[in-house]
């Protein structure tokens, strides 16, 4: 079973489409879905950790990183 947060797959291309294909699409799917009740006992982020990660336990943390600026050129 695969446990990565990001996953990729190829999405069908049709001969006809009027736009370039894109090749692979990704998605992510968060860490609670891996687990299936949370277990008592888990390791805890202090309290400054956890209001900046948003959450109270390093094993649902998930973190968020935006595509949209990825390989985009800045004009500063």
């Amino acid at each position: 079973m695969n446990f990565t947060q990001v996953k990729t797959y190829s999405p069908f291309i049709g001969p006809f489409d009027p736009c370039p294909p894109m090749l692979t699409k990704h998605y992510s799917t968060p860490p609670h879905l891996y687990m299936r009740f949370q277990p008592p006992n888990l390791p805890q982020f202090s309290t400054q950790e956890a209001l900046r990660h948003g959450t109270l336990w390093p094993a649902l943390y998930s973190p968020y990183e935006s595509r949209w600026g990825k390989g985009r050129q800045t004009n500063e």
